[in-house]
């Protein structure tokens, strides 16, 4: 759970600097260099041993959807809602991880279920305070659309690396980010014809952080913890970044909100953390059973 803690403290600090800095640009052009960046950073540990065309293409499709389709209905939301309201609509991640994951199970794991009500719960303490109402229903449906997307994506993710155990997340972790440049250039190019924008230093300083660091080495911390956590833990910490993101509005970016939310909000979280981790006692054992036939085959 650690890599996903340290994410969502990296995190913390996107949002303030996307809405800050990186206002005027095309939503599609920012989604475009994060990821393309991103890709550089781990394209020199890419390895094709160990894969087919098929598994790729599977990588790299949840890529698409996970970090493209993602990135591109994130960014576009700031052009109707302020940075900390961007980081409070997404607290329905949670939700939309359990649904996925149980949507494949095709069962329904109330524990997990009710870990994620928890942390959603939490979080709405800062929204219910904090939330403008004047926020249009256009950032809302793309911020949902963000969030459905990088919880999809996350969930496939994590069940198809368990699949495949020695593939080694680094030298893979490539072609999710190939997957999702290319959905994001292609979003770009027919509107700007391949002009780049004039950036000015404090932008690209911000671009180097978000694609580096926050998209590149966050992402790939996010998926390896993914695929070591159960669903329940990993929809909770999905929300982590919320309070931690208000947080850093409220210390760095100028943004006021109240505080005896926010903390209510970090208490319910740690106890949802708890609850999607505690295991249930185990049933007394029973009696060895007489060896039979059955059994023996079995």
């Amino acid at each position: 759970m650690l890599p996903l803690l340290a994410v969502s403290l990296l995190w913390a600090f996107s949002f303030g600097l996307t809405k800050g800095k990186l206002a005027g640009l095309d939503s599609a052009f920012v989604s475009a260099a994060r990821l393309g960046l991103a890709l550089l950073v781990f394209l020199p540990f890419f390895r094709w041993r160990g894969l087919d065309a098929r598994l790729a293409a599977a990588l790299a499709g949840i890529g698409a959807v996970q970090f493209g389709l993602m990135y591109l209905a994130l960014n576009a939301s700031y052009r109707y809602l302020q940075a900390h309201e961007v980081v409070l609509f997404t607290l329905t991640t949670p939700i939309m991880v359990v649904l996925f994951a149980d949507a494949l199970d095709r069962t329904c794991r109330w524990r997990a279920l009710g870990a994620a009500a928890l942390a959603v719960g939490g979080t709405a303490l800062v929204a219910v305070k904090s939330a403008s109402i004047g926020s249009t229903f256009a950032g809302i449906a793309l911020l949902q659309g963000s969030n459905a997307a990088f919880a999809a994506g996350q969930v496939a993710y994590q069940r198809l690396r368990r699949r495949y155990p020695d593939l080694g997340d680094a030298r893979i972790f490539a072609l999710p980010y190939a997957g999702a440049f290319a959905v994001a250039v292609a979003a770009w190019l027919p509107g700007s014809g391949g002009r780049l924008p004039a950036l000015s230093g404090p932008q690209l300083a911000t671009l180097a952080y978000l694609g580096v660091l926050a998209s590149g080495v966050g992402f790939f911390l996010w998926n390896y913890g993914a695929a070591r956590v159960g669903s329940g833990t990993l929809a909770v910490m999905n929300n982590a970044k919320v309070p931690l993101g208000v947080a850093c509005s409220l210390l760095f970016f100028g943004e006021s909100a109240p505080w005896p939310p926010l903390l209510g909000s970090l208490a319910l979280l740690g106890l949802a953390v708890w609850l999607a981790q505690a295991r249930p006692p185990s049933p007394p054992a029973a009696s060895p059973a007489p060896l039979s036939r059955t059994h023996a085959v079995e």
